[in-house]
């Protein structure tokens, strides 16, 4: 068994596509993704990932709970450890340009057994921020509705039917979620279609939340009031986590979440035109813009309105909704909430089909998940399943149950590449890198301690969820994967 857990998929530099790989299929002659994604949409599916959540929910949450004003701190906490993973990521994703993103990395330098267990963190990362976002999505929309177009929207189709109070789930008098089930069965299908569409799709919407998030910067700092930012770290009230410097970093693990878009980037890696070259732009390019953008906006947000009243589904349009004079600006805001949301939803679902592919062509779950549409070059039954089950948690969980569990996936995955990074340095130091990690000995390990750092201060207070996430994993792994692997023969 220890021998099967730590058998190493092989690693081999991959050829400039352009060269050689054929557009329309493998050399085995089966289908294959299609590669059409350049450098430019790289980056624009990381900010369409990493530039919604973030802003349009998660900020006024991780300032009211936990950091107050010096949340603007937090997200430089996580940009910092995004930076250092990032670093990792693009040297892994332009030397193995292939679908998987922090699965494929790992399995090629730490053994089937690691890639299985951030396989599955994976899961819990992209799975669960898909719905957690779709339900954001719905909030703006349905305020939007009932609010600026003051049309009637039913409340029971506007929540899930269970809400998560006093540690313990209770009826919450709600049916579904509509809203939110809809708009991930509408991206799922335009999934399903191409990774073509799917990208201008995207372009579309990144236009438009950017243009929205610049007139909030510019229209809201008139607005700001300097006695909002004091105390600029809130004193602490006796728990752990709550303001103070360990709210800082509470907080940090939360809006960690934020910048789970640059990885996802590297989970189309087998579908860029040039990886070698696109990568790491798009994965660096994304992030360094994105950072500056939330620590502008958190200064804008908390200095508009009291951290106190920012703990809403829709903090920015709840500190626009003191200025009348701004109404225009809220309506504005709640449409670019509603575009941007969808394309988070676009690329976390783009991400965990891709992730659920690459394991299925390696064995590890069935190969019904491996399949690529034959006319639309897609995982077209990964694509309708990770949609099925994205639905059903959407419309059925509540929010602050999803979002809270998704950095932790998220910072596994990100330790563990760094990691990975590091191990292959020397363990195959031959290997062409068209992008290199700057002080390796020094990044790979800071980016792993600090990202565990803050997987930890989540792990404290949900640690049973994800120990039961974790055994449910073992248990399909032992049951199915281990057997089934394309390795088992070669172990």
């Amino acid at each position: 068994m220890l021998k099967s857990l730590s058998r190493v998929k092989p690693v081999e530099p991959a050829a400039h596509v352009d060269a050689g790989e054929p557009v329309e299929g493998s050399l085995e002659g089966e289908a294959s993704l299609k590669r059409t994604l350049t450098a430019k949409h790289l980056i624009l599916l990381g900010i369409g990932a990493v530039i919604g959540a973030g802003i349009f929910v998660l900020t006024g949450q991780a300032a009211a709970n936990h950091a107050g004003p010096a949340v603007m701190l937090s997200f430089v906490l996580a940009g910092f450890a995004c930076a250092l993973a990032g670093l990792c990521y693009a040297e892994f994703a332009a030397m193995l340009p292939v679908s998987g993103s922090a699965y494929s990395y790992s399995y090629a330098t730490l053994g089937e057994g690691v890639a299985w267990f951030i396989g599955w963190c994976l899961v819990l990362e992209y799975l669960f921020a898909s719905s957690s976002v779709a339900v954001g999505w719905s909030a703006y929309l349905i305020s939007f509705i009932t609010t600026t177009l003051h049309l009637p929207f039913p409340a029971a189709l506007a929540q899930a039917p269970l809400a998560w109070r006093d540690g313990g789930f209770h009826p919450s008098g709600g049916i579904i979620d509509l809203p939110a089930v809809l708009i991930v069965v509408a991206v799922s299908a335009l999934l399903y279609r191409g990774v073509t569409q799917s990208a201008l799709a995207n372009a579309i919407v990144v236009a438009i939340k950017i243009t929205v998030i610049c007139l909030f910067i510019a229209f809201g700092a008139m607005h700001i009031d300097v006695a909002n930012w004091t105390p600029f770290i809130p004193e602490n009230n006796g728990t752990v986590g709550e303001f103070g410097w360990s709210g800082v970093f509470r907080a940090a693990s939360i809006v960690f979440f934020a910048y789970i878009g640059f990885d996802a980037v590297s989970t189309a890696a087998g579908e860029a035109k040039n990886p070698q070259r696109d990568m790491p732009i798009g994965i660096l390019g994304s992030l360094a813009l994105c950072t500056l953008v939330y620590i502008v906006v958190c200064a804008v947000l908390t200095g508009m309105t009291s951290y106190t009243l920012l703990g809403t589904a829709k903090p920015v349009a709840t500190a626009l909704e003191s200025y009348p004079s701004l109404a225009w600006l809220k309506t504005a805001v709640e449409i670019g909430a509603i575009a941007g949301l969808s394309s988070v939803v676009l690329v976390m679902l783009m991400g965990q089909s891709r992730v659920s592919y690459s394991m299925a062509r390696d064995g590890l779950i069935p190969p019904l998940l491996g399949k690529v549409h034959p006319k639309h070059r897609t995982p077209y039954v990964s694509t309708v399943i990770v949609g099925v089950l994205a639905a059903a948690l959407a419309g059925l969980v509540p929010l602050n149950v999803l979002g809270e569990l998704v950095s932790m996936g998220t910072l596994l995955a990100f330790a563990t590449v760094c990691i990975g990074v590091l191990v292959l340095r020397f363990t195959r130091p031959e290997l062409p890198r068209p992008f290199r990690v700057p002080a390796f000995l020094l990044i790979c390990p800071l980016g792993a301690l600090t990202c565990m750092f803050l997987f930890f201060q989540a792990f404290q207070e949900h640690w049973k969820v994800f120990v039961g996430w974790t055994v449910l994993g073992l248990l399909i792994y032992f049951g199915y994967g281990i057997r089934h692997s394309r390795l088992a023969g070669k172990a």
